[in-house]
């Protein structure tokens, strides 16, 4: 490994990231932030594509250890990944590899391209994985990042409708996760004025929206409902309050029908969310569009590919599908100095649609947006069912609490059984909730019915799965 070579890769990949950065002081126009890049035809898209993956991938080989060594054992050089075409050639990177790698290589493992020098010299902010299984995995972010992740963002922002003269309250942690971070930068591009809401109970919150009116809320899709359950014990109507848009990340909702019309209910606002994985920023990696929910059927998120190649493959064998089938997400990151990737396994069950949306944005979309990540998957007696499927069945009934909690044991007989705790005023309602998840996910649960108000609020990212087998 030459240091000329490190530095040569990084010249190159750095000017190729500067060549593509449009409309990135400012919106270009009054729909969109890039108009150009956002609505640039399948041709052009794949140029700016192609060249991009020319250049990180000698970059990658030369800068991060991990890489090169998978290079090197697929038998591959840097110039054999060289277009979106090429990269078949490359198995797709699953994170239990980066977990491996980091506990191989303590504390950062090795497939950054952010080495500790480069740190100390541009260093940003280190994020880690917030998933639900396995080791968190680390990724330090360069200055540079931070400002194509502040683009990134306020182009998705500006797509959700979100505009200068707008407010935001942000009640999220400000923990290492990518989220309030990404957002919070977008607004300073934006020029968008915002009230951090980290630290604060929910009824100092509430009162922050009481008096001094944002016009966006954001947070995770359970804390939302949380929230706005505060403001109605205080006397408040959410749904009458200056909130104009429920802004959530963190957790599926868009694609859960019922949970999306419970919040937007709640608050008499529209949700729009972003969808994203640390591994893969900086940036939001989905979005939603002002048009992405018009109706029940057009539930649809953007995906930007001209800093992000995007797949769908089979979960059994890692093939792409063909269009219009179901499959897991896989992205290759053109947007980073630090942490671009070459077919990273984000892991999200959805359908892609390449036709141009009604917002005029020509990039794909996931449709229904995105029901869950694999790693989540529930087997319970050879059943297999996701989070997403359970909470909208419990939703689905009538007067059920926003709060409730899902089981998993192995009684004395050895039997796996699922036991649902919800909160409703009429016990009877047991035997709904059951037909409602029975129906959806073919299995039959104990349901617990349980008075409102009794089980444990969501502060902020909900843990609702508690598998004690």
């Amino acid at each position: 490994m030459s240091k000329d070579r490190q530095v040569e890769t990084r010249i190159k990949w750095l000017e190729t990231l500067e060549k593509f950065r449009l409309d990135f002081d400012g919106p270009g126009s009054e729909k969109y932030w890039s108009p150009e890049l956002d609505t640039i035809s399948r041709d052009q898209l794949r140029v700016v594509q192609n060249e991009k993956i020319k250049a990180v991938a000698p970059f990658l080989y030369e800068n991060s250890p991990f890489y090169r060594r998978r290079f090197d054992r697929l038998g591959l050089a840097p110039t054999d990944i060289s277009s979106v075409d090429d990269l078949a050639k490359w198995p797709v990177v699953d994170k239990s590899e980066m977990m491996e790698d980091a506990a191989a290589n303590p504390p950062y493992g090795t497939y950054s391209t952010m080495d500790s020098e480069l740190w100390q010299q541009r260093g940003w902010m280190m994020f880690s994985s917030s998933g639900t299984t396995g080791v968190p995995r680390v990724c330090r972010y360069s200055q540079i990042d931070r400002e194509y992740w502040s683009w990134a963002n306020a182009r998705a922002l500006y797509a959700m409708g979100m505009r200068s003269n707008d407010t935001m309250f942000i009640c999220s942690g400000y923990g290492p996760h990518v989220f309030a971070w990404g957002v919070q930068y977008a607004l300073e591009k934006m020029g968008m004025g915002m009230i951090p809401g980290g630290g604060m109970n929910s009824r100092a919150r509430a009162d922050i929206i009481d008096r001094f009116k944002p016009t966006v809320l954001t947070c995770t899709p359970s804390y939302a409902l949380h929230l706005g359950r505060v403001m109605q014990g205080k006397g408040l109507n959410p749904a009458a309050s200056s909130i104009r848009l429920v802004f959530v990340g963190g957790e599926p909702a868009s694609g859960i029908p019922n949970t999306r019309k419970r919040i937007e209910e709640l608050w008499g606002a529209k949700l729009v969310e972003f969808y994203g994985c640390t591994e893969a920023s900086p940036h939001s990696g989905g979005y939603s569009c002002t048009s992405s929910a018009e109706d029940e059927t057009s539930i649809t998120t953007h995906l930007m590919e001209d800093i992000q190649v995007w797949e769908l493959i089979d979960p059994y064998n890692n093939q792409t599908v063909r269009s219009g089938e179901r499959g897991l997400t896989v992205c290759t990151n053109l947007n980073s100095e630090s942490s671009p990737q070459l077919r990273f396994l984000v892991g999200d069950y959805t359908v892609f649609n390449h036709d141009i949306c009604s917002c005029g944005r020509s990039h794909v979309r996931a449709v229904g947006a995105f029901s869950g990540r694999v790693d989540d998957l529930i087997n319970l007696r050879g059943i297999k069912m996701y989070p997403t499927q359970i909470e909208e069945a419990v939703r689905a009934v009538e007067g059920i609490g926003d709060e409730y909690e899902v089981v998993i044991i192995t009684d004395d007989a050895g039997l796996d059984l699922m036991n649902i705790r919800v909160e409703h005023a009429d016990a009877e309602v047991a035997d709904k909730v059951a037909l409602e998840i029975q129906t959806r996910c073919e299995v039959r649960v104990n349901v617990e019915v349980l008075p409102l108000g009794v089980l444990a609020k969501t502060e902020f990212k909900a843990n609702r799965i508690k598998d004690l087998r």
